[in-house]
């Protein structure tokens, strides 16, 4: 089953946008991408500055093991850094294909 996670959040006041979407990509292509069962990432940004990131997984054990670890990495930490931690509101949901 296709496992499909979103995350909101907002950045860190003193946390530049521009620079903060270069350790979004570093991140995913760092951290992300490689992590057994990923499928795709996307991250988007409304006129208010939230961001919505959404990250399909082949498996929830898989979505799990990844997040398990996604604190604790080195590769994440800048990414981390940037994002206030008190505004992050996660969501998991089972992929529905027609």
């Amino acid at each position: 089953m296709t496992v499909v996670e979103t995350i909101r959040f907002r950045l860190r006041p003193d946390v530049d946008d521009a620079a903060f979407q270069d350790v979004n990509r570093t991140m995913e292509k760092a951290y992300m991408q490689p992590r057994p069962g990923f499928v795709s990432r996307s991250t988007a940004r409304s006129a208010d500055g939230e961001y919505l990131v959404t990250v399909q997984w082949r498996s929830p054990e898989e979505a799990e093991a990844t997040i398990g670890a996604f604190f604790a990495a080195p590769e994440t930490q800048e990414f981390l850094a940037a994002v206030d931690l008190e505004t992050v509101q996660p969501g998991r949901y089972e992929l529905i294909e027609p």
